[in-house]
């Protein structure tokens, strides 16, 4: 196979691939995007969450949002859990996702454990304020310039 040039110099390694683990972490939302369901009934906001601070920087998670859903159950969790982002972010009325974007928050990861031949896998349970006392660690914040600026 021919390289076409490549150089490992340019190109930043490969991150782990075991979940992150369980805690609260300051993260970021850095992308989202609505996407249709499986069942095209529907489509759900996929959101990308990065953490910013601690030994675990840079990792993701992702929340998925079930807005859109003949399903009113999914629908009625998905706006709970949009709610506290929003609390979480201090943006009571975006107006697009977008606006939910690159504002620290707090985050509580759980591992959920390996089953039915997945790998075990991360999801998130809770978000809050990055000023709101959180039980349990979080990794300490460092540095004047945010990772995700860098």
């Amino acid at each position: 196979m021919d390289m076409n040039g490549f150089d490992a110099n340019n190109v930043d390694p490969a991150q782990s691939r075991e979940p992150i683990p369980a805690g609260w972490y300051k993260a970021v939302i850095t992308e989202s995007e609505e996407k249709p369901t499986k069942a095209q009934t529907g489509s759900y906001l996929q959101m990308t969450v990065e953490v910013i601070d601690g030994d675990q920087a840079g990792r993701k998670a992702f929340e998925r949002l079930n807005l859109n859903n003949p399903n009113a159950t999914a629908v009625e969790i998905a706006q709970r859990t949009l709610s506290s982002i929003c609390r979480a972010v201090g943006v009571m009325t975006p107006r697009q996702s977008a606006d939910l974007h690159d504002k620290p928050f707090m985050v509580k990861i759980k591992v959920k454990p390996a089953r039915d031949g997945y790998d075990a896998s991360n999801e998130i349970a809770e978000y809050t304020a990055p000023n709101v006392q959180t039980s349990g660690s979080a990794p300490a914040s460092g540095g004047s310039t945010p990772p995700w600026k860098k």
